[in-house]
């Protein structure tokens, strides 16, 4: 279960525990998810669309049932944990990539997902492709996919994001968490 926010001062409390399968990571919480409390909030957010028709939850989660995806082997975090909005309006020192690989490294999850390609480029480097990646991040592999978000339809691609729970699943065939 997570941290109440209040508790850390983050804006959306992380959702991380040891054993997870996979840890999505955004870049920030949206303005709708800072004032609804819950990650990918908005409705026009393909985030819980894609979790249930790529098969890596058995139904489609609404937004405030987000607490229930480590039951499903999954965590949730972002780069930026005290700020929210769009990627462009966030301060130049909002993403806080030494605290999120502390996280990572602590809970050791099976891979991370940055959300967008800026996350992954923010976390990363420059350079870097969709899919999954050549190098780790905090000892673990990464994947970069196409944001979820309305704003970026332009790069939507469900076949990446299939492509990832293909690999979580391989990962540990069998297992549901």
């Amino acid at each position: 279960m997570p941290t109440p926010a209040a508790a850390d001062g983050f804006v959306l409390p992380d959702l991380l525990e040891p054993g997870l399968r996979l840890v999505f990571c955004g870049t920030a919480a949206g303005t709708r998810s800072a004032r609804e409390g819950a990650y990918y909030a908005h409705p026009g957010n393909m985030f819980w669309r894609t979790l249930f028709a790529t098969g890596l939850t058995p139904r489609l989660l609404d937004p405030a049932e987000y607490p229930l995806l480590t039951s499903f082997g999954i965590g949730l975090t972002d780069l930026s944990k005290f700020h929210y909005g769009n990627d462009a309006e966030l301060p130049v020192d909002a993403f806080d990539v030494a605290a999120l690989e502390a996280r990572i490294r602590r809970v050791a999850p099976g891979a991370i997902a940055f959300t967008s390609k800026h996350g992954g480029v923010a976390a990363l480097g420059k350079g870097i492709g969709y899919g999954a990646q050549p190098a780790t991040f905090a000892g673990v592999p990464a994947y970069v996919l196409p944001s979820p978000s309305g704003q970026a339809r332009r790069s939507w691609d469900v076949g990446i994001w299939q492509a990832l729970a293909d690999a979580v699943r391989a990962q540990l065939p069998g297992v549901d968490r």
